[in-house]
């Protein structure tokens, strides 16, 4: 497709109106304008504190609307399941079904948006409801022109009938103004009578017809010859019935023998008396002249376009139209009118140019959805395969991806949006990677919604984000069993390393430990690094101490100690938990068990010395620490004499 120029839609900006210099910044659906202090003479401006956001679709923050949305998507993934290798003929049912169900929920939200707009008292909100209205009516018209044209792709006879209901379905104020007419005390002598009958005729309703022209007949027993022959033409009108025996050169003859006495009674002058069934009867023979002079009732150059096929070219062919509707268009507007968007959009669509029709709605409309969903449609119809875009992905692909990109920026509609990031084959996870990440992430509960659509689909880059992000605000809220717990899902070493120092910490601090059933039920997860390992080890010792398995729990503290698994900064901590464990009456640590904890001590009291030169420790500090270790000596030395005894000591 070639590029189409298009002025682009002008955006008023408060701040601009003064011819005040703006700054912006660029967001994945709006933008963010502000006035800055930079001034053209050099000095600067008087800035102002206001920042206004330009949103590219307002649409999808209207409440009623996002209904539509949310309808639409669970029809677009049903299709999405309908299987490719059946045969055309057997899914085409399936694809007309699905059409429908698209086009009741824009009717849906159609009704209940004007009521909204006739119930609220707001002028403003009342205008925005109806311009959405009047949007939706558009999307509802095109849409079905489409199905009809393209996906149910009607022949030649069964065409007419499927655009008679076309037409009527947009054409519904006839039978208000038919409600009315017959609920007044004389129909027949209603001012609006005659309209009535004459919109019927012109959509083709002869039934409605004959049944309002009795009620006239009633009235004028003279001229009853008149309405009979009327009522005969009427009742005579020939309609093709595709599901029937009669073939479509059956039809076309029985219509022509129609016609031609149509046109005989006009020539009789039968009705010459009578102005108004004189009218109807030169709309039966299709004069063009009379139909026009009937603007106001038909009001759209297609509702003229189908009543000129239905009473002039009922057999019309779908490769026929484009001619009809384009002369039709010409006759309709005047000389000085130029053709709206809409006017465009439907010639486009009667000319049977499926990509200039997308094309125009995606410049005339104010977001994706439309042509988003009606593009995915007729791709599964295999009627856009031959059209590739220059830069990569079809047009289908392309469009879902624009469509999708605008949900993610709604606080909850971004989950409708993997669904179809999901259903683009070429681009759609390098989208869903990019857009996942601008997610924010308010809650914990919204976290762990976008942590299981990254895990459902392997995306561990984002997984890995996502932990470290809520690990990180976890430990900036001082909640550290939630980082330790995000860092480990993030597999994050230096991060969980971090959080088990600040565990360590806050044991050496208040004697206990927080979040006890996290650390008790680390399990494998304790391997992530050496201190995360050190602090579900050290609770095991205190665990194995509580439940006064006190030879267990010696081992273990002496093998945090000679791997080298503790850190050098927690050695006097250990040990001084060893205290209770050497001042037993039972001997719990043997003679070399006792060597390996005074070489720890000497150890670690050689490196107080040399780090205290340069240190700037209180005195008081100093002599809790020579207390500590002149403490641990004695019950060392003790302990040690006590296990050479027991060791030494052969038993008769």
């Amino acid at each position: 497709m070639e590029e189409v120029d298009v002025e682009p839609a002008v955006t008023n900006i408060p701040a601009a109106s003064d011819g005040n210099h703006l700054g912006f910044a660029w967001g994945p659906g709006d933008i963010l304008v502000y006035e800055t202090l930079y001034n053209t003479s050099g000095a600067k401006g008087s800035g102002c504190s206001f920042i206004h956001e330009v949103r590219k679709d307002e649409d999808i923050y209207s409440p009623i609307l996002r209904k539509l949305f949310n309808e639409s998507h669970h029809i677009f993934v049903g299709l999405q399941t309908i299987r490719e290798d059946l045969p055309s003929k057997n899914k085409k049912p399936q694809f007309v079904s699905i059409s429908k169900n698209y086009r009741s929920v824009i009717r849906a939200c159609m009704e209940e948006l004007q009521q909204v707009a006739v119930s609220t008292k707001d002028a403003v909100v009342a205008t925005q409801y109806g311009n959405q209205v009047s949007i939706l009516l558009a999307i509802e018209l095109i849409w079905n022109l489409c199905e009809v044209l393209f996906i149910d792709a009607a022949p030649a006879g069964s065409l007419l009938l499927h655009l008679l209901d076309w037409v009527r379905l947009h054409k519904a104020d006839v039978d208000e103004k038919a409600r009315e007419v017959l609920q007044s005390e004389s129909p027949a002598e209603h001012h609006d009578y005659w309209d009535v009958v004459v919109s019927y005729v012109l959509q083709g309703r002869l039934e409605e017809v004959r049944q309002m022209l009795v009620k006239q007949a009633a009235l004028q027993p003279a001229a009853r010859s008149m309405y009979k022959l009327i009522d005969t033409l009427l009742s005579r009108m020939p309609f093709y019935n595709p599901g029937g025996n009669q073939t479509l050169t059956e039809f076309d003859v029985k219509w022509r023998h129609w016609h031609d006495e149509v046109n005989r009674c006009l020539q009789d002058n039968s009705f010459a008396s009578n102005c108004h069934l004189e009218i109807i009867c030169k709309i039966l023979a299709g004069d063009e002249d009379t139909l026009l002079e009937h603007k106001e009732l038909l009001s759209t150059w297609y509702h003229f376009l189908v009543t000129r096929l239905l009473f002039s070219h009922p057999t019309v062919k779908p490769t026929e139209l484009h001619y009809y509707a384009q002369s039709c268009l010409t006759m309709f507007l005047d000389s000085r009118s130029v053709p709206e968007p809409l006017d465009n959009i439907l010639l486009a669509a009667f000319e049977f140019d499926i990509h200039q029709v997308i094309k125009d709605c995606s410049i005339a409309l104010n977001n994706w959805w439309f042509v988003a969903h009606l593009t995915d449609l007729l791709d599964h119809c295999k009627l856009l395969q031959s059209h590739n875009l220059h830069f990569g992905s079809n047009l289908r692909e392309f469009l879902l991806l624009e469509y999708a990109s605008g949900l993610f920026t709604h606080h909850s509609l971004w989950q409708l949006a993997v669904d179809y990031f999901d259903h683009c084959p070429e681009f759609g996870h390098v989208y869903l990677e990019l857009q996942i990440e601008r997610v924010p992430l308010d809650t914990e509960r919204k976290a762990l919604k976008v942590l299981r659509i990254c895990d459902q689909r392997q995306m561990s880059e984002q997984v890995r984000s996502i932990c470290k992000i809520m690990a990180m605000r976890a430990l900036r809220n001082n909640r550290l069993g939630s980082a330790l717990s995000w860092s480990i899902r993030a597999k994050d070493a230096a991060f969980a390393t971090l959080i088990s120092e600040r565990f360590l910490q806050d044991y050496c601090t208040r004697g206990t430990f927080s979040d006890l059933d996290l650390i008790d039920n680390l399990g494998p997860a304790m391997l992530l690094s050496d201190r995360l390992t050190f602090l579900g080890k050290y609770r095991e010792f205190h665990k194995l101490y509580g439940e006064k398995r006190f030879g267990e729990a010696a081992k273990l503290l002496l093998s945090l100690m000679t791997a080298k698994i503790a850190p050098r900064s927690f050695w006097m901590t250990l040990l001084t938990d060893a205290l209770p464990l050497l001042e037993q009456k039972e001997v719990i640590f043997s003679a070399d068990q006792t060597h390996e904890l005074m070489f720890c001590l000497e150890e670690l009291t050689s490196s107080l010395n040399a780090s205290a030169l340069g240190s700037a420790k209180t005195s008081q500090d100093e002599d809790i620490e020579l207390t500590k270790v002149e403490l641990l000596r004695l019950s060392l030395a003790r302990n040690l004499a006590m296990a050479i005894i027991k060791e030494g000591t052969v038993e008769v």
